[in-house]
C-alpha cells in the first residue's frame, strides 16, 4: 500500500511538472531553456563543448579529412552536435541512442538535411514555386516538406535558400526565389512558416535554416562561389531584407555563404554574423557555416591554417563548422593559447543547445523517431494532389499565338518530341529521399488526357546535351503525321543547382536545331521548357507558336503541365526572373536605375541621341520582363485611381483599378503595383513591386482590386544608411507585369 502511495505521489509531482513546461508562456518556457542550458554547460567540459559545434556528414570519407575515423566513435566520444545527410527512422535512433545512451552527458544529436523542394514528395523548384505568387500554396508545400522530413527523423533543414539573383548564369538561381527583394520576403517568411510552424511542441515541425548570408547570389561573373562586389547602400536594400525577414518570422538557423563581401569571406565576417544578424536583428538562434566553409578561408586566403580559421569563424560569430573539423581539432588549444575565450564557445554552445530544447529533444530524444509515423506519413495521396497543383502554378505561359492552347482532348493524333519528353529527371539538384522513377514525365501527363479514340507518338529528337542529329529524321517523320507537336526542350536536373554555372544560355545541345526543323512543318507547336533558370530562347520565341516555361516539376510534373496544355488549369504564373534575350544583356532585370542618359531620352536640348544608355546591336529591353507571364484569357485593366493627390505622413494610400476578363475562360490574375520615387536623395530604380494581389475573375465578370500603402512604404536606405522616406512626387503602377505604363502621379508632403 505504502509502495502504492509512493508512486501515485510520484506520478502526480511528475504530471504538475509536465503541466507547468506545456503552459509556460513562450518568454517563460524561453528563459526555462536558458536556465537549463547554462546549467549544462556549466557541467561541461572544453572538449564536449566543442563537440556540440560540430556537425558532420553521415559520410565523412567523402570529405576528403579525416576519412579513416569512424563518425559513430565521434558520437561516443561527445565530439558531434549534429548530423546532416542523414535518415530513415531505422538509422537515426541508432545514432541518437549513441548519443543519449553512450556518452557521460547524454545529449542528444540534431539531424539535418537539404529539404529544399520536398522530401520524398518533390514540388517544383523554389524558383519555380516562386512564380506562382501563391504564399499560402508555398506555406503548405514546405508544412507537407516538414511533415514528410520530421517522419524520417530529420528535425532541421538548410532551407529557405533567400538569396537574390539577378543573373541566371548562376546555377543556384533555381533555389532562389527570383530577383526581387519585396517579392521574396513574403516567399521567405511564407517558407519559414511551412517548416517551423506555429509550435516545436509538434513532432512534425522542423527548425528552418536562411540561407546563404549573405548575398550569395550576386557572385562576379555569375560563377557559383566566387567573390561578392557591391555597395553597402546595394547590400542594405536589396540582398539583407531577405534575411532579416526570416529572423523576424522567426527562423531558428542561418547558414553563412560560401563568398566574399568586400574582401572579408562571410564565414568570418564578424561584422556581418555579430553586429548585424545577432546584435542589431537580435537574431535567437545558431549560426552555422556551409559545407566545409570554414577550411575553404584557406583557399580565400585570409587564413594561413584550419587553426586560423577556426579561430577567425568562432570569434566572427559562427558557431557551428559543418564537416571540416576545424572546431573539433583546434578550439581546445586556441582557447588554452587565450586566442579564443571559453566565455565565446560558451554563448555558441548555448545557441545549439537551445535549440535542442526548443525541439523537445531532451525531453524525449527519439521525438522525431516513430516507425508507425514513417510509414504513415510520406507520399500521401493530397501530397501528391498538391504537388501537382503546383506544377500547374509554376507554369509560365510565355507565349500563345492564334490561341492554339489549350489543346482539345480528342485531337486524333500528338506527336511527343524532344529529349525532356520521357524525362523524368524534373526533382531540380535537391531531390531529398524523391525517387525519379516514380515521377511523371510529360509524355505520361499527356497520353492520360487524351480520349481513347486520339493516337500520341513519341520520338526522342536528340539528347539532352550534345551534337547527335541522327534522331532527327524520326522526329521529323513522327511530327509529320500528327495533328498536333508538343516539344519538350532544355535543361534537366543535371544542369542547374548548385556548381552548374553557364556562359550559354541557348538550349543545350542540337535542341533549338531540331525545333527549327520541326517548325517548318507548319504544324500547331507547342514548346514546354524544362529547367531551372531563365534561358535566351530569342529565336525560338520568334518561331514557335506557343511557349510554356514549365521548369523542374517535381514528382508530379508531368500531370500538372499536361493539366495546363489541355486547359484543365488556366496558367496564371508570373516571371519572378527576367528573361534576357542575349547573355550580353545579363545581369538584366526590371528595378534598373535610369543612368543620366536613359532610353527612351526625354527631350533635352544639346543632347545627342546618339550617344545613349544603349547597345548597338540589341535593344535594351528582355525578352520577357519580370511579372510576366499570359492566360487562356484576357484582362482589360482600368486606368488607376487614387483617393487622393497629395497625402500627409499619416495618412494611407489607396490605389484601386477594375479588372476585367474580356477572354472566353474564367481564369486567375496576379494584379501588381509598382512605384518610382522621382527625385530621392539617391538614385532610385524606375519601378519598384510594391504590391500584388491574385483574383480569380470569371468570364466576363470586373473585379476591383484595392491597394493600401503608407508612406513606410515608399521608404529606402539613404547614403547614411537611414531607412526613411523623402516627401515629393511619386508615381504609381498597377499592371500585368513590371512593364506597365498604366500609372497615376501622387505627392506626398
Amino acid at each position: 500500500m505504502q509502495r502504492r502511495m509512493f508512486l501515485n505521489i510520484i506520478l502526480v509531482v511528475v504530471n504538475l511538472i509536465f503541466v507547468n513546461c506545456v503552459y509556460l508562456s513562450g518568454e517563460d518556457r524561453w528563459k526555462r531553456y536558458e536556465q537549463k542550458a547554462d546549467s549544462l554547460i556549466k557541467l561541461m567540459t572544453l572538449e564536449e563543448k566543442v563537440g556540440q559545434l560540430n556537425l558532420i556528414t553521415a559520410n565523412m570519407a567523402t570529405t576528403g579529412i579525416n576519412k579513416n575515423d569512424d563518425f559513430v566513435l565521434m558520437i561516443k566520444r561527445g565530439q558531434v552536435g549534429a548530423i546532416l545527410n542523414a535518415y530513415s527512422v531505422e538509422y537515426l535512433t541508432k545514432l541518437q541512442k549513441t548519443a543519449v545512451e553512450e556518452t557521460r552527458l547524454h545529449i542528444p544529436l540534431i539531424f539535418g538535411l537539404d529539404v529544399v523542394n520536398g522530401f520524398k514528395t518533390i514540388f517544383p523548384i523554389p524558383l519555380a514555386q516562386a512564380c506562382s505568387w501563391d504564399m499560402q500554396m508555398i506555406e503548405r508545400i514546405e508544412r507537407v516538406a516538414a511533415i514528410e522530413a520530421s517522419a524520417a527523423g530529420v528535425n532541421w533543414t538548410f532551407a529557405p535558400m533567400v538569396d537574390i539573383s539577378r543573373d541566371p548564369r548562376w546555377g543556384r538561381v533555381s533555389e532562389c526565389p527570383g530577383e526581387d527583394t519585396w517579392l521574396a520576403t513574403k516567399i521567405a517568411q511564407a517558407r519559414v512558416r511551412g517548416f517551423q510552424g506555429t509550435s516545436f511542441d509538434s513532432v512534425n515541425t522542423i527548425i528552418a535554416c536562411a540561407k546563404h548570408f549573405a548575398a550569395y547570389g550576386a557572385p562576379v561573373g555569375g560563377r557559383d562561389y566566387n567573390a561578392v562586389d557591391m555597395s553597402l547602400l546595394s547590400l542594405f536594400e536589396w540582398y539583407l531584407p531577405t534575411y532579416k525577414a526570416c529572423v523576424d518570422a522567426g527562423v531558428g538557423s542561418v547558414m553563412t555563404s560560401f563568398n566574399e563581401i568586400a574582401g572579408t569571406p562571410s564565414t568570418c565576417n564578424r561584422w556581418l554574423l555579430t553586429d548585424i544578424l545577432k546584435n542589431s536583428w537580435k537574431f535567437d538562434g545558431f549560426v552555422v557555416s556551409d559545407y566545409t566553409a570554414i577550411h575553404e578561408l584557406i583557399a580565400h586566403g585570409v587564413a594561413e591554417n584550419d587553426a586560423m580559421a577556426a579561430y577567425l569563424s568562432i570569434n566572427a560569430g559562427t558557431d557551428m563548422d559543418m564537416v571540416s573539423l576545424a572546431y573539433l581539432n583546434y578550439l581546445p588549444q586556441l582557447v588554452k593559447e587565450g586566442k579564443v575565450s571559453e566565455k565565446t564557445i560558451d554563448n555558441a554552445v548555448k545557441r545549439i543547445l537551445m535549440a535542442k530544447y526548443k525541439l523537445g529533444l531532451f525531453d524525449n530524444p527519439y521525438k522525431y523517431l516513430n516507425k508507425k509515423r514513417e510509414e504513415t506519413w510520406l507520399m500521401r495521396p493530397e501530397y501528391l494532389q498538391l504537388a501537382r497543383e503546383a506544377a500547374a502554378k509554376s507554369c509560365v505561359l510565355l507565349k500563345n499565338e492564334g490561341n492554339i492552347l489549350p489543346l482539345k482532348k480528342n485531337i486524333s493524333s500528338i506527336a511527343v518530341i524532344g529529349p525532356l519528353a520521357k524525362n523524368n529527371n524534373s526533382h531540380g539538384s535537391n531531390g531529398a529521399a524523391g525517387s525519379i522513377e516514380i515521377a511523371t514525365t510529360l509524355y505520361d501527363g499527356i497520353k492520360s488526357k487524351m480520349a481513347e479514340v486520339s493516337q500520341i507518338h513519341f520520338a526522342q529528337g536528340c539528347n539532352i546535351n550534345d551534337g547527335d542529329t541522327s534522331m532527327f529524321y524520326e522526329a521529323y517523320r513522327i511530327a509529320s503525321q500528327a495533328n498536333v507537336v508538343v516539344l519538350a526542350l532544355g535543361e534537366d536536373s543535371y544542369m542547374t543547382g548548385e556548381s552548374k554555372s553557364r556562359t550559354d544560355l541557348t538550349l543545350p545541345g542540337v535542341q533549338l536545331q531540331l525545333a527549327k526543323r520541326i517548325l517548318t512543318l507548319g504544324k500547331p507547336t507547342i514548346v514546354v521548357l524544362f529547367g531551372g533558370r531563365p534561358l535566351v530562347i530569342t529565336e525560338l520565341a520568334q518561331l514557335s507558336p506557343a511557349i510554356i516555361m514549365a521548369w523542374l516539376g517535381g514528382t508530379q510534373a508531368g500531370a500538372g503541365i499536361a493539366d495546363v496544355i489541355f486547359g484543365d488549369y488556366n496558367p496564371s504564373g508570373k516571371l519572378v526572373m527576367t528573361f534576357p534575350r542575349t547573355v550580353g544583356q545579363i545581369p538584366v532585370y526590371y528595378n534598373m536605375k535610369n543612368t543620366g542618359r536613359p532610353v527612351p531620352n526625354p527631350d533635352q536640348s544639346g543632347i545627342d541621341y546618339h550617344f545613349l544608355s544603349r547597345y548597338i546591336d540589341s535593344p535594351n529591353a528582355p525578352l520577357y520582363p519580370f511579372g510576366y507571364g499570359l492566360s487562356y484569357t484576357t484582362f482589360q485593366y482600368s486606368p488607376v485611381k487614387l483617393n487622393k493627390q497629395f497625402f500627409s505622413q499619416n495618412d494611407t494610400i489607396v490605389a484601386t483599378i477594375e479588372i476585367s476578363n474580356t477572354g472566353n475562360y474564367d481564369g486567375e490574375e496576379i494584379v501588381q503595383l509598382y512605384i518610382h520615387d522621382k527625385v530621392a536623395e539617391v538614385t532610385r530604380p524606375i519601378k519598384e513591386l510594391k504590391g500584388f494581389q491574385k483574383i480569380f475573375v470569371k468570364k466576363g465578370e470586373t473585379k476591383k482590386v484595392t491597394f493600401f500603402l503608407t508612406v513606410n512604404d515608399l521608404a529606402y536606405y539613404h547614403s547614411n544608411l537611414n531607412y526613411t522616406w523623402d516627401p515629393g512626387e511619386f508615381e504609381l503602377f498597377i499592371g500585368p507585369n513590371s512593364n506597365t505604363s498604366n500609372k497615376i502621379t501622387f505627392t506626398v508632403e
